[in-house]
């Protein structure tokens, strides 16, 4: 009786501990997608399709997005996100998922900014394809923030975050 008793509590065991791991795993995985960009979790669009949103899932959206950024992609808000891009690139249902990236996912704040400067220092390994897109997004929105800025602390500050975003980036391209 004794044994049989053991061999039922034996495999319980293994399944709690397993579940507990797998627990801890998934807890600790969750943690480091979310610390770059927490804000990709709770996009205030409310659709499905808007959490955690990518634009580049191919080389076609990666020409598209080039393309828009040599159009005129304008990160300020006052200005508006598309302001000076051609109308058929703005209008293009694929664009709207670039829209809500820029204006809830990325960090505007240079309070922010620098709090994703420090998480990416303390990063191993390359990013993910999605917070790499974000990093490059940034710092396109730090030069531009940087133009618009008066020579003085503000605009140092900038432009040291700009030069950080972009030893980011270019630490994370020598890793792959």
């Amino acid at each position: 009786m004794e044994g049989t008793r053991l061999g039922r509590v034996l495999p319980v065991r293994l399944l709690v501990i397993s579940v507990f791991y797998c627990n801890l795993y998934l807890t600790t995985a969750s943690h480091w997608s979310k610390a770059l960009y927490p804000s990709a979790y709770r996009v205030k669009r409310g659709t499905p399709a808007f959490i955690n949103p990518t634009f580049q899932k191919s080389v076609k959206d990666i020409n598209l997005l080039y393309e828009i950024l040599m159009s005129g992609l304008h990160l300020e808000e006052e200005e508006g996100f598309f302001s000076e891009v051609d109308e058929e690139l703005a209008s293009l249902r694929r664009v709207q998922t670039l829209e809500v990236i820029c204006k809830d996912v990325l960090p505007r704040k240079l309070s922010e900014i620098r709090r994703l400067i420090a998480e990416l220092k303390h990063r191993s390994g390359p990013l993910r394809r999605e917070d790499f897109e974000r990093t490059v997004l940034t710092m396109v929105y730090a030069a531009q923030k940087l133009t618009h800025t008066p020579a003085g602390y503000q605009r140092d500050m900038w432009a040291e975050a700009l030069l950080h975003l972009e030893q980011a980036v270019r630490q994370d391209l020598s890793l792959r």
